[in-house]
């Protein structure tokens, strides 16, 4: 124990020393005030807007080919990816400051994307590849007015590469690693007169771990559960004239993935299968003063399952329709008005259908003196419940130069999903959705041409009508209080990069172990703290260590149905690059788990042990 404590030591002044690669990202987004936020539809620089806003750059993105996206979204602070580092096949729950994996929205390219055939709805984070990934625009807190449906606790927007530089390029990606890992990306880039388009594979696998914990003083070994993936990601964009542009674009996602029979039981043959294509065009005119944008959106997911129960298949469709019109009235003042229309439906010719329109509108005033503010509110109607609103009142205050207040009060919503109105088990057509009520403050500081950064951000959020499952099925019947903060210093010296966070949430919730409010929140501890530092040691050489740590927290016992104490552990990473060709090609080594931590992420499952991989990215112009 005594030399697991120095080991221990020894890396957390290294890490100390060096700083930190993972809240790079965040270090990017407190800085970055020059940086234009598509995600609020109305094009915003952060220095204009009251919201929370994370940007995980492509300079970092370029230097995580290593990680996976969800590996990537658990090092921000506010955000736990439950499952991030075990097996890959194991179910990712994407937890944004302590509300339910079913509360957030992603969305691609700024249209919305969703999983219509999981119980969910919820976008599975492993369906795409981050080496297609331009940047990330992360807005947290509830987001209904912009985005609808889901958007409770946040908006992830994934930014895919496009043939935006002139002439022609290919590039590529290509690694392995422990547990016979592979993956290789290939892409293609061109940008020609009024015509550019982005085309990428990427094909992975691996033998992977055992998904599920081996008993203590189980003698049987358990097989590893591996998988196989494959994506390609098309962007293609016409300039037809000066002021209108269509931009095409075609997604193709397939997964082959073994899974066990639950916490601590092993079974060898289940499997399950996951298909999704997305297809649809983004059109924009552009009247200088005035723009109109149209997005189109279908998407078709399909699902086959074996497990120990037997087999079960699924398919689901949704077609999405969102147009809106921008208008800048003055210097300083911006109009958002929009309309949505979201048909989904599971199973082709089935009953299980539904419809959700919606029209929003919002005002942006920004640089009035020091004063901006967000106004914005939402109608919806659906087929089965019928109608509800939401607003939004975004105020900011830059004090001084390198000190901004901001606030927000905000209402949001949750659509009952297609399992819970028309599902095989419990459905109930009188669900109402979900509606939350949140409440951020917080301050941005930052000094010497943004050398030293701070921000700070508290929250709260009441969700009423949360659906349950009840002793007759689905019904409306819980509540939640959630509340936290989070504080995210950063120091950029030089060659150096030091950044941290510091994230606190507590709160109360449905616990479908006890079938009864507990004052807890499963699998999302209380505190999380993490410290990520860079160095550009020479030109071509740059390393970065991240270490983490993960407080105590509860998950539920299935087999047992009682509630179970998972205590904290903590994680340290590192990462170097060397570059070649005048950075054409860079050869790098992810190394994660240095400390080869024992934990469980989830009750009953295993998470990866010291692991690491190598490999090489290329760009050929």
């Amino acid at each position: 124990m005594k030399i697991k404590n120095k080991v221990w030591m020894a890396a957390g002044f290294g890490v100390l020393q060096l700083g930190i690669a993972g809240a790079a990202s965040a270090q990017d987004a407190i800085r970055l005030d020059s940086v234009v936020i598509s995600a609020t539809k109305n094009d915003q620089k952060q220095s204009q807007t009251g919201k929370v806003v994370t940007i995980i750059g492509s300079e970092v993105l370029e230097r995580s080919h290593g990680k996976s996206l969800v590996e990537l979204l658990n090092e921000q602070a506010g955000i736990v990816v439950g499952g991030a580092t075990g097996n890959v096949g194991l179910n990712k729950s994407l937890f944004f400051r302590g509300a339910a994996s079913v509360h957030a929205v992603v969305l691609i390219d700024g249209i919305l994307a969703s999983n219509p055939s999981g119980t969910g709805s919820s976008f599975d984070l492993r369906m795409f590849s981050i080496d297609q990934i331009d940047h990330i625009e992360i807005i947290k807190g509830g987001q209904s007015t912009i985005y609808g449906s889901d958007a409770i606790a946040g908006v992830i927007n994934i930014i895919t590469k496009k043939g935006t530089k002139a002439g022609n390029s290919v590039y590529g990606v290509a690694s392995y690693g422990s547990y016979e890992t592979y993956k290789g990306t290939i892409g293609i880039s061109a940008n020609v007169e009024q015509f550019s388009y982005n085309i990428a594979f990427t094909q992975g696998k691996t033998d992977g771990i055992s998904e599920a914990a081996n008993p203590v003083g189980n003698t049987d070994v358990f097989d590893k559960d591996g998988n196989k993936t494959g994506t390609v990601n098309a962007n293609f964009a016409f300039q037809a004239t000066d002021k209108f542009s269509v931009s095409p674009f075609l997604r193709y996602f397939y997964g082959h993935y073994d899974f066990d029979a639950g916490s601590f039981a092993d079974n060898p043959s289940n499997n399950f299968k996951l298909e999704r294509f997305n297809g649809g065009l983004n059109t924009k005119y552009d009247f200088g003063r005035s723009k109109i944008n149209l997005n189109y959106s279908h998407e078709k997911s399909k699902i086959n399952t074996l497990n120990q129960y037997g087999t079960s298949n699924s398919v689901g469709f949704m077609d999405l329709v969102d147009l809106f019109y921008n208008q800048k009235v003055g210097q300083k003042v911006d109009v958002l008005v929009g309309l949505d229309n979201r048909a989904t439906r599971l199973n082709a010719n089935s009953k299980a259908q539904t419809n959700l329109f919606s029209t929003y509108a919002s005002v942006f005033l920004h640089d009035l003196s020091i004063f901006n503010l967000e106004v914005g509110g939402r109608y919806n109607k659906h087929k089965e419940y019928g109608e509800n609103y939401t607003y939004n009142i975004t105020p900011s205050v830059n004090v001084l130069e390198g000190v901004k207040l901001f606030g927000t009060v905000s209402t949001s919503f949750k659509a009952p999903t297609l399992e819970n109105l028309f599902g095989a088990f419990g459905a109930n057509l009188d669900l109402v959705p979900e509606k939350s009520k949140n409440y951020e403050a917080g301050f941005n500081l930052s000094f010497v041409e943004d050398r030293y950064s701070l921000r700070a951000a508290g929250f709260k959020r009441d969700l009423t009508n949360a659906i349950v499952y009840g002793t007759v099925g689905y019904v409306n019947q819980a509540n939640q209080e959630v509340k936290g903060f989070e504080i995210e210093p950063a120091v950029r010296l030089s060659v150096f990069n030091i950044n941290g966070y510091y994230a606190f949430v507590e709160g109360t919730e449905f616990n479908f172990i006890t079938n009864q409010v507990s004052d807890y929140l499963l699998r999302r501890p209380k505190h999380i703290f993490g410290i990520n530092a860079g160095v550009q040691a020479t030109n071509a050489l740059y390393l970065s260590s991240s270490f983490k740590y993960n407080g105590a927290r509860t998950d539920g016992n299935f087999s047992d149905y009682v509630i179970e104490d998972l205590p904290a552990y903590k994680v340290l990473n590192f990462y170097g690059e060397y570059a070649l060709l005048n950075k054409r090609l860079k050869i790098f080594a992810d190394l994660k788990n240095i400390l080869d931590e024992q934990y469980q992420e989830f009750y009953g499952y295993n998470s990866m042990g010291f692991n690491m991989n190598a490999g090489l990215s290329f760009i050929i112009k």
